[in-house]
């Protein structure tokens, strides 16, 4: 089939390495415009827009695609399908619609459950324990459109957000080639979503940061489904002020128990509002990730030291 990509982050490059190895013709590949980075703010192209250069595919990079040359070069591009995943802008209907069979998106989760931006972050968050991979035709409502293939995958009590998008990119990968033959052969069935609709808004900064009064197991869902961007956070007393220090991994533990926020022992094992939880990986601002024992070393936090 003669095809468009569009995505942007690594969660799309495999499937976007999928489609060229099966065979299909990527004619374009859509992602947001490269974006300033590091200290010397370069501009730097997103995960899709640089494999697709190396694989010597023409690559758009549209601030908009609202804006009426970006419609019309999509249009001129007489295509059979569109492949979203991630992308990161809004379709209109004369974007849609263009491609002769349509547009299809891989999404990160079971739909209509965890609509949005942060599918894959927010059901670690909730505590679920499973999600998944949909592919669905697009609508103009957001991730409302009807579904095509699923594969579920079960959210394991040590996953992050990292490990678990992982695990989901390259399962999704693998449902375009059977989607795709489907829907070129007409075969395919689209079944409209049903059941309670949930939205996974956007991770603000504000949200991030650690409250230590809440429940244990509470406190671990949110650690690890921020694990690693944007992390949860919180504040401990330094030499010089409060120091922001990162949650990256750790584990409730119930027999646990002190006051929120409160250093339990000397090995990260920390108070919440029922249980305690134990922080294994962590990292300060401008420092390495590292485990309790490398950072207790070059950081004290005596027992009975309060987090905030």
């Amino acid at each position: 089939m003669r095809l468009a990509f569009m995505g942007t982050p690594d969660f799309a490059v495999p499937s976007l390495a999928e489609l060229i190895a099966s065979g299909h013709e990527v004619v374009a590949v859509y992602s947001q415009p490269p974006k300033p980075r590091g200290r010397g703010q370069k501009l730097t192209p997103s995960p899709v827009h640089a494999f697709a250069e190396t694989m010597g595919l023409p690559v758009f990079t549209p601030a908009s695609m609202k804006a009426p040359d970006a419609i019309e070069t999509f249009a001129s591009l007489d295509l059979d399908a569109a492949c979203v995943v991630a992308y990161g802008q809004i379709l209109k209907a004369e974007v849609l619609s263009a491609p002769r069979l349509g547009c299809f998106n891989l999404h990160g989760s079971l739909l209509p459950r965890w609509r949005g931006a942060a599918p894959i972050q927010r059901a670690i968050m909730a505590g679920d324990r499973q999600t998944g991979v949909q592919i669905m035709r697009m609508s103009e409502g957001l991730d409302e459109g009807a579904i095509l293939l699923s594969e579920v995958l079960p959210i394991a009590p040590d996953d992050t957000a990292a490990t678990l998008s992982d695990r989901m990119a390259t399962t999704g990968a693998t449902l375009w080639t059977r989607a795709l033959a489907a829907i070129e052969r007409g075969g395919v069935t689209e079944t409209e979503q049903a059941g309670e609709v949930t939205y996974a808004r956007k991770i603000t900064p504000a949200e991030a940061r650690i409250d230590w009064t809440r429940p244990a197991a509470e406190l671990d869902c949110h650690i690890r489904g921020l694990s690693p961007f944007p992390g949860a956070w919180f504040e401990a007393p330094g030499p010089d002020g409060p120091v922001r220090v990162k949650a990256l991994m750790s584990a409730p533990v119930a027999q646990g128990s002190g006051a929120p926020g409160e250093v339990l022992d000397g090995d990260l094992l920390i108070g919440t509002g029922d249980g305690a939880v134990r922080l294994l990986r962590v990292q300060r601002e401008g420092k390495a990730a590292q485990g309790p024992a490398d950072f207790l070393r070059g950081f004290a936090l005596p027992v009975g030291t309060i987090l905030g």
